[in-house]
């Protein structure tokens, strides 16, 4: 009796589980499980399979014989079985997901339709709502309503101000009936509870983090053991959208998420800086800018003026291999890699200078300490010794984290930032770079090249921050050789093989400030250019200042 089953191909080799194949012996599938899924088991049903290119042999060594269909055996039809009957499984849970899904997406869009009925229109009966911002606190303008009222939104007694807001959506979380929303409007932060007809808007409905919204309501008092921002919350009776931000795969809690790498951060960080801690950094760099400000200007004795040197120069400061070079009409520019020869300038009929400016590096790394653009504080004084200098530095250095601290919400940001910041050990302590390199020996820290440090060695960071997490207080490293420092610093007069320069290294941070006194003399400025191969034309008006 002829066999009339319908064989199904499986080639373990050469055969495809794609939709390219469709289970012949000309067009077989790879596995018994895909053949399966194509062609479920049924009596007229029979898998046939081989291994064409590695299966065995005959007994006298013909290779055809791996190239013969073989009905499969008993134990990889009883180990497919298993595997198939999970698939079935699987499938059946996706299709119960996937109506489920529909079912609630189809409810969700009647729900919309149903919310675009519902419209909303502030009461002119309530009390007239005046603005404010989120962080304000005052309790003669903003009171606070407390205890408890039947009624959503409540003015009766006139013991809560009804205020008008506009902020973004922060945060948001929904309850029975009630949406709850802080709002953020980069000044303060400002939790507002939607109630009644408010949650049911089709506005309410579609809320988007970020989305712009203007609320009016009355101000009360957070209900004991509940928190929000500075314990105070907007129970809302009216509110509009003002700009509805994206959702869905363009939603900001999307496209920047915790655990997002740092490329797509940078990629994205107009939206990473309405992040709380990325705000917080621009708020205390702010805080420390004005901080400088009101040191050199209020704080020390002499005052220094601010003044505003050029960012495009002829000029090099720190060396010709980080310059970032331009044409300026024809002629070889730089962008400025600091404003210190600047601001001599200003000495003899300003006094005392300093600048808050940006400098720029060529320095291709992605290091924390390499930066392509930053923002520079300088400051050039006159007529003072290089003891003076260091006084000045940790005097300014004190005071300006003194006067940021004295701020206590830029001090609170701080702490958050970073708990275990500690301000830092006066008086700092003074090392010469020659002991320098005496204690790296004593510690056994190894220069870049892996041998004990030498006079002459450029200290690398690593050293540098081992040294001084070691050490676990400020340094002022002073003294360097003249080999490795700028053309301009002044030799020692006590060591001419050193400058009187100085780099002040914090714990856990490294360097963070360098100075140093500056060449007087004429000719040994011009001896200066000649030893650093600087063509001393366009420095005319740096070395005019010697004569």
């Amino acid at each position: 009796m002829a066999d009339a089953s319908k064989k199904i191909h499986v080639d373990e080799d050469v055969g495809k589980d794609a939709s390219s194949a469709n289970g012949s012996e000309s067009s077989p599938y790879k596995t018994l499980l895909f053949a399966h899924i194509q062609h479920p088991p049924s009596d007229g049903i029979l898998y046939v399979t081989r291994k064409s290119e590695t299966g065995p042999v005959s007994q006298d060594g013909d290779p055809g014989a791996s190239r013969e269909w073989k009905s499969a055996t008993a134990s990889a039809l009883k180990k497919v079985t298993k595997l198939y009957d999970q698939h079935k499984r699987k499938l059946a849970k996706n299709d119960d997901l996937a109506i489920r899904e529909k079912a609630e997406q189809e409810q969700r869009q009647r729900g919309l339709q149903e919310a675009m009925k519902i419209k909303i229109t502030e009461d002119l009966s309530l009390p007239r709502a005046f603005k404010i911002r989120l962080d304000e606190k005052d309790p003669k303008l903003v009171k606070l309503r407390s205890g408890d009222s039947k009624e959503d939104v409540d003015y009766s007694g006139g013991r809560g101000s009804r205020v008008r807001v506009t902020g973004r959506v922060h945060r948001m979380r929904e309850q029975k009936d009630v949406i709850f929303i802080t709002l953020q409007d980069g000044y303060g932060l400002l939790q507002c509870v939607l109630t009644g007809d408010l949650t049911k808007t089709y506005d309410a409905k579609t809320l988007t983090l970020e989305t712009s919204m203007e609320i009016w309501g009355e101000m009360w008092e957070v209900p004991p053991k509940q928190h929000a921002p500075d314990d105070r919350e907007l129970h809302a009776d009216y509110f509009e959208v003002i700009g509805k931000a994206a959702g869905d795969k363009e939603a900001i809690s999307t496209r920047v998420t915790k655990d997002a790498d740092p490329q797509t951060l940078y990629d994205n960080r107009h939206l990473v800086l309405r992040g709380e801690n990325s705000s917080a950094v621009m708020k205390v760099r702010a805080a420390l800018l004005r901080a400088f400000r009101q040191t050199y200007e209020s704080e020390i004795t002499p005052s220094c003026l601010e003044v505003t040197p050029p960012c495009m120069v002829q000029t090099q400061v720190e060396g010709g291999a980080t310059l970032f070079e331009f044409s300026y009409y024809g002629e070889k520019a730089y962008l400025t890699q600091s404003s210190q020869l600047y601001l001599e300038t200003c000495l003899p009929s300003l006094g005392n200078v300093f600048c808050v400016a940006p400098s720029f590096r060529a320095e291709k790394s992605l290091t924390r300490r390499h930066l392509s653009e930053y923002t520079h504080i300088e400051a050039e004084l006159d007529f003072i010794t290089f003891d003076d200098l260091l006084v000045h530095l940790e005097l300014v250095m004190s005071k300006v984290i003194e006067v940021a601290l004295a701020d206590s919400k830029i001090k609170q940001m701080v702490y958050e930032l970073n708990p275990d910041f500690k301000v830092p050990e006066r008086p700092f302590m003074r090392m010469k770079y020659a002991d320098a390199i005496i204690w790296l020996k004593e510690h056994n820290i190894l220069n870049e090249n892996g041998q004990p440090h030498e006079f002459g060695d450029d200290i690398a960071e690593a050293a540098e921050r081992k040294m001084t997490d070691i050490i676990n207080r400020p340094v002022f490293l002073t003294h360097f050789p003249v080999a490795i420092k700028a053309f301009y610093m002044k030799k020692d007069p006590q060591d001419l093989r050193v400058t009187e320069s100085v780099d002040c290294l914090m714990p856990g941070v490294g360097e963070i400030v360098g100075g140093s006194m500056r060449m007087e003399d004429y000719e040994e400025l011009l001896a200066a250019y000649d030893r650093e191969g600087i063509d001393p034309k366009p420095y005319y008006w740096y070395t005019d200042q010697r004569r």
